[in-house]
């Protein structure tokens, strides 16, 4: 069943509203400096020794003009990386062994699963 957060995307993307699209979203993006996190070898998850997770806060500018979701998604769009969803981060572990894969946190925050 869709949630609340899933319908307004629908809706965006229908009409347009409240979104920058591609080429606007891509001036929303700010420089920012990376932080790259090592997190030590729990057996289960494979971490990469050249490629590790990399954090950038803030690197796009969410303001009240445009739903900060619709902002992320037209700037993954704008990339070429597809498939993005809304509203759900996964609470189990799991990684994937062939792709990267990126995490747009539009509202609030998110926290890291811990067992």
């Amino acid at each position: 069943m869709p949630t609340l957060e899933d319908l307004k995307g629908y809706a965006e993307r229908a009409t347009g509203l409240r979104r920058p699209g591609k080429r606007k979203a891509m001036d929303l993006v700010q420089a920012r400096k990376p932080h790259t996190i090592c997190f030590k070898d729990d057996g289960l998850v494979p971490n990469h020794p050249r490629w590790p997770p990399v954090i950038y806060r803030g690197a796009v500018d969410l303001d009240e003009r445009h739903d900060p979701a619709a902002v992320l998604e037209d700037l993954f769009e704008a990339n070429g990386w597809g498939d993005t969803w809304r509203n759900s981060i996964y609470d189990y572990e799991h990684y994937h062994s062939r792709i990267h894969e990126v995490l747009g946190v539009a509202r609030q925050g998110a926290r890291p699963f811990r067992r």
